[in-house]
């Protein structure tokens, strides 16, 4: 495997991502293999794997540890542990069994299809109001699809299930997005002891006060025999949060984005809105929220399509890479909504696939087909390469920092 890989296509790679389309960046790279050592933005080495087999095999791997503090006991230099810290890492996305299944198992029963499912009517509620606040404004002056729609929507969602109070919301959605956006660093410091405070107050009240919420339920876990400890309480809530709208407020993002610029799938979207579950699923392989999977390192070597990944080295699987992948999907870079093959790894593979997984497909549904029907004529408001991107710590997110887009006439109430 060539060294230019580090130098060259990784910068590329990684600089792609501030931009329009970095899929062909990721193309060049699989064509040179499926595997490669990189530099990440944080300066530090690790492994891609940009193909489909490789990056599903690894998925479930258990060579590969997701233990960030014991990657960084083994070796400190290996990764940057960076924001939010020691306080806030302690849950199922940062431990391996059977850690990671005592924690997911206590979490689980709020995910069930059946919770999902009767969640719908709440979900369908909060969007028709958002979607009624857009609805007033000036239909021809351009509107922030992001900060009205994509992300109070499953932040709302989450907020409910975890039992945040209403008044809390808007200063805690603050500090969070601070926390993973926020490009001075003393800012994301302060905004991670804010989010901690918070945390450790609502546990309080909970506490003081149970609720039929989540934050009940794992405080009551914690205190029976499955043992949460107390890191391990606020870093649960904490993960949930995030996870619970991030991920969806860039589907609903991205999905927009990819449907306007592929107008002809938009129009068979328009004509046939029974095919939401399939378009759903193939903007999720297309433009996936996460475009890559979250942190693992190599405990053991690890040999991979010809190529040997040392013990203790971090491995990045780029799951957007592995969804274009020519060799698993027919015409990758295609958006087609009537695509058969959904297997698609947006939300991972094996025992840490996307505990939430079911809950946002129910969102995106509901907020792209609601959007769609609301506001037939909707357009972007700035050409496509003018769009601002925005990924957090640079290297497992990638959604829209804004969205600018005319809603036009509304077209119908929503259902």
């Amino acid at each position: 495997m060539s060294s230019m890989t580090d130098a060259v296509a990784a910068t590329a790679y990684w600089g792609a991502h501030d931009q329009d389309d970095p899929f062909l960046v990721m193309a060049r790279l699989r064509e040179q293999g499926a595997v490669h050592r990189v530099k990440l933005p944080d300066g530090h080495a690790a492994w891609l794997v940009v193909g489909y087999d490789e990056a599903r095999g690894l998925l479930n791997d258990p060579r590969l540890s997701k233990d960030m503090h014991a990657a960084l006991a083994r070796d400190a230099d290996i990764v940057a542990e960076g924001l939010p810290g020691p306080a806030l890492a302690r849950h199922m996305l940062n431990v391996d069994p059977p850690d990671h299944t005592r924690l997911r198992r206590l979490v689980s029963g709020a995910f069930t299809p059946r919770r999902v499912e009767s969640m719908q009517p709440r979900i369908a509620a909060i969007v028709d109001a958002l979607l009624d606040g857009i609805a007033a404004r000036d239909p021809d002056r351009p509107v922030d699809l992001v900060a009205s729609f994509a992300f109070p929507m499953p932040f709302t969602v989450i907020c409910e299930l975890l039992g945040i109070a209403a008044g809390d919301r808007e200063a805690f959605g603050t500090e969070l997005r601070a926390l993973v956006d926020a490009p001075e660093r003393t800012r994301a410091i302060a905004a991670a002891a804010a989010v901690i405070d918070m945390l450790d107050d609502l546990v309080a009240r909970k506490r003081h006060a149970p609720g039929d919420d989540l934050v009940t339920a794992l405080i009551a876990a914690r205190d029976g025999d499955e043992r949460l400890s107390e890191q391990e309480l606020r870093s649960t809530i904490f993960q949930l949060v995030v996870a619970g709208h991030d991920t969806t407020t860039n589907l609903i993002g991205n999905g927009v984005v990819a449907l306007h610029r592929h107008p002809d799938q938009l129009a068979t979207l328009h004509t046939h809105p029974d095919r939401i579950v399939a378009a759903v699923e193939e903007l999720l392989r297309f433009d996936p929220p996460a475009h890559h999977a979250t942190f693992r390192y190599a405990v053991d070597d690890v040999e991979i399509a010809g190529t040997t990944i040392p013990a203790g080295s971090q491995v990045l699987v780029g799951l957007a890479a592995a969804n274009r992948d020519p060799a698993r999907f027919d015409d990758p870079h295609v958006l087609d909504l009537a695509r058969a093959d959904q297997r698609h790894l947006a939300f991972g593979h094996g025992i840490h696939h996307c505990l939430g997984a079911g809950l946002a497909r129910l969102e995106a549904r509901i907020a792209l087909a609601s959007l769609l029907r609301r506001f037939p004529g909707m357009r972007i408001a700035v050409p496509f390469d003018e769009l601002r991107w925005s990924h957090g710590d640079g290297v497992v997110l990638r959604g829209l920092a804004e969205l600018a887009v005319i809603p036009g006439p509304t077209g119908g109430a929503t259902a």
